[in-house]
């Protein structure tokens, strides 16, 4: 026992999840990437089959089976493991034989981030499809009864008696205002779908550079802007106005949260350009895609809204219409691009990818 300690030693230091199995399919080791994978301790994870850590261990016991008869040295396999009550495990699979009889068989799982993403991104598309769809049709469920309550208030006010008008009035005005700001509401919801795609030319600089005057001149004091351009980023064909829309509510969104910072002379937003290669987005494979960063110093997303912040309607901040991002998100993807977004504490990035020629 004591050369398996040491071998367990080893196996300690590594990134990928490793799970050591004895001759009867149970595991006798877990390591600890291994236990931040399944979100569970080694002492819970040990004794147990491979039938009862997932759901569908009919791949993964088959490669347990031939390993332990030792049809080969090692196999490679890209496997979605499921468990219960949770997300299913992404991950490549590497199954080792070993020469040693009280641990014959060694499994490797690293999680294959690539699938990930395009599963998120995938999500991610038919989530925006579904907004797109409610927000379409709420929009014009909601806009003709608008109409109606507004014009009704109006001639309601035109009857009310001369002596109680003053008094009156401030009432059918709250409902005619109130009916104006949710008409404009429907509108801003109804952009993106109203507006021609006028394609030209885009230089992303000039985007940005538009963004940045833009935001400058609302935020003059307390706030830096800082460029880092690679400046070889070829043009392509987009809607220049749809983009710098998308940028500017980004980083609108940034300044708004950054304004303790500027109190301070503390904030900060980074425009940042590069070219990504070998970029998948919506399951195509592009050799060049731009690749914007728009990054603030800010407090970060709240956990809780982390996952929705391009829903339609959902805000991180007092007032806050919640449509900016979700307006975003529709430009890019007109584009056939994404945006992504890091958050923690200190640092939000906010990335547009979006193919180039």
């Amino acid at each position: 026992m004591k050369k398996n300690a040491i071998a367990f030693d080893g196996l300690d230091l590594l990134a990928s999840a490793v799970l050591v199995m004895d001759g009867a399919g149970r595991v006798i080791y877990a390591n600890p990437a291994a236990e931040n994978l399944f979100e569970n301790s080694s002492k819970a994870l040990v004794d147990h089959t491979l039938s009862e850590l997932f759901l569908n261990s009919g791949e993964l016991q088959l490669m347990y089976e031939e390993a332990l008869a030792h049809q080969f040295a090692d196999k490679r396999q890209d496997l979605a493991l499921e468990r219960a009550g949770r997300e299913p495990l992404q991950v490549h699979v590497v199954v080792t034989t070993l020469d040693d009889p009280e641990m014959p068989v060694l499994i490797e799982l690293r999680e294959n981030l690539q699938q990930l993403k395009l599963d998120r991104e995938e999500r991610l598309l038919d989530q925006s499809q579904a907004n797109k769809e409610l927000i379409r049709n709420l929009a014009h469920e909601i806009k003709n009864p608008l109409g109606g309550i507004r014009g009704a208030a109006q001639l309601l006010e035109l009857e009310i008696p001369e002596r109680h008008l003053k008094e009156l009035r401030e009432y059918t005005q709250v409902i005619i205002k109130e009916a104006d700001r949710l008409q404009t509401l429907v509108d801003r919801l109804l952009a993106p779908h109203r507006r021609p795609h006028i394609v030209g030319d885009v230089n992303i600089h000039e985007v940005c550079e538009r963004v940045r005057s833009l935001i400058v001149s609302e935020f003059p004091n307390g706030l830096k802007i800082q460029r880092d351009y690679d400046l070889s980023i070829p043009e392509f064909r987009g809607d220049k106005e749809q983009l710098i829309q998308a940028v500017l509510n980004i980083a609108h969104n940034a300044a708004q949260v950054l304004l303790p910072q500027m109190a301070n002379d503390a904030a900060e937003i980074t425009l940042r350009t590069r070219i990504a290669r070998q970029v998948t987005l919506a399951k195509v494979r592009y050799r060049l895609a731009l690749d914007l960063h728009i990054i603030d110093n800010g407090p970060g997303i709240p956990p809780d809204i982390r996952d929705r912040i391009f829903y339609p309607l959902v805000s991180g901040r007092d007032g806050g219409s919640g449509l900016g991002l979700t307006l975003a998100q529709t430009f890019v993807q007109q584009h056939l691009g994404v945006i992504e977004c890091e958050s923690r504490p200190g640092y939000t990035d906010f990335r547009i990818l979006i193919p180039l020629p």
